[in-house]
């Protein structure tokens, strides 16, 4: 049974700048289907959203989208894939495109490799 194809809807939200602060149109189809590579993180800290970090949920830091948003996570080398929820900001390093924390890198299948090529798509 063939399943009809699903385009990505342009979504553009605004969220309220912090005082003093410009601001920032965020799209959400502008990052669905986009590819890059992913990397995770384990340290026992503080998000960005305000949760305590635990590896053992599956979360992902992601530089624009809203906390909360639901990521599609695949990695393009082994076709494994996992769902995160955004709820940290990240990754800082130059041609990354999201961080994953340690469950959804082990989901991935690359903790031992540290990082990986991935394909990310927004969910909800």
């Amino acid at each position: 049974m063939l399943r009809p194809v699903r385009r990505p809807v342009s979504v553009v939200r605004l969220r309220e700048p912090e005082r003093g602060e410009p601001a920032k149109r965020v799209s959400l189809a502008s990052t669905s289907g986009s590819r890059g590579v992913a990397s995770f993180y384990s340290e026992g800290q503080e998000t960005a959203s305000g949760e305590r970090f635990d590896p053992h949920e599956l979360t992902a830091a992601h530089p624009t989208l809203p906390f909360g948003t639901r990521l599609q996570v695949t990695n393009v080398a082994t076709g494994k894939s996992v769902m995160v929820r955004v709820n940290d900001r990240g990754p800082f390093v130059k041609g990354r495109v999201v961080d994953v924390s340690y469950s959804a890198a082990q989901a991935l299948g690359m903790v031992h490799s540290g990082v990986a090529d991935v394909k990310v798509d927004v969910v909800r």
